[in-house]
């Protein structure tokens, strides 16, 4: 399959006046409102959402020619609907839950782990990330800089997270638990390539899915930056397999040192 999906919008749909510079006020006004649907949940379309998630884990160009028919019907790349935020926080929660049985945490420990990934390392993590690439993108990567409607859309941005950290924790969270008590606390060789395979897999997938998704900005240049981590990413799962370390073990120590307990192998 092709990477690039650029030939299924046209620039020209997008109105532009010159002379314009991107507003974080309007970036804040667009997230409020966005905020503001997940108090109505009937107004959600989860069955929408469902096929945003089976789209992402097998086909995810195909969600980002959704994105492409949104801008153009509705003005904006960026989601209108929260109910793919809140199918992530429930998957979230069910796996983080999955994770704490099989590693003996007790409930009040699973809770604030849970309460703590959801919270800091999705949401959080999430919105700084967006920031970051929101402000790298429109500050060096468009075409042209100085064009009001050319600017890249902060919820846009916090989106394409969401799309690659969904599938990145399907399989880090989802997939490698049956084998958890294989991988974690092992010092053997076949165990360590296991482990760090579902991160490399895991990472490898964020960063093309992110790729995917600034790849569909029409006055985006350069998008192919977004697959540069790769290069690392490969280098460091062959050195952590050459001097035996266990990126999944590292992983479990993370988390038990948050709420206090001794890690245990």
């Amino acid at each position: 399959m092709p990477l690039s999906v650029k030939s299924g919008y046209s620039a020209t749909s997008s109105a532009y006046t010159p002379g314009c510079t991107p507003k974080p006020k309007d970036a804040l006004i667009k997230v409020w409102k966005f905020c503001r649907r997940l108090l109505y949940v009937r107004q959600m379309d989860f069955q929408y959402a469902l096929w945003q998630v089976h789209k992402l884990l097998t086909a995810p160009q195909k969600l980002y020619v959704d994105f492409q028919y949104r801008k153009t019907t509705k003005g904006q790349f960026a989601r209108d609907d929260p109910a793919f935020l809140v199918m992530l926080a429930i998957t979230f929660v069910i796996l983080t839950l999955s994770f704490g049985i099989l590693t003996s945490l007790p409930v009040k420990d699973m809770l604030f782990v849970m309460f703590w990934l959801v919270g800091i390392d999705c949401i959080g993590c999430g919105m700084l990330v967006a920031t970051f690439f929101w402000f790298i993108g429109n500050k060096f990567l468009l075409s042209h800089p100085r064009s009001r409607g050319n600017d890249l859309e902060w919820g846009f941005c916090f989106d394409v997270h969401l799309n690659s950290f969904y599938p990145f924790l399907i399989i880090l969270h989802g997939a490698q638990l049956p084998f958890l008590w294989l991988i974690n606390g092992s010092q053997n060789f076949l165990p360590i390539i296991l482990g760090n395979s579902f991160w490399m897999v895991s990472l490898t997938y964020y960063w093309y899915i992110t790729f995917l998704g600034y790849n569909i900005q029409p006055n985006l240049q350069k998008s192919t930056v977004y697959l540069l981590p790769l290069v690392p990413i490969a280098l460091s799962f062959v050195l952590s397999c050459i001097f035996q370390l266990n990126w999944t073990s590292g992983m479990v120590s993370f988390y038990q040192h948050r709420i206090g307990q001794t890690p245990s192998n």
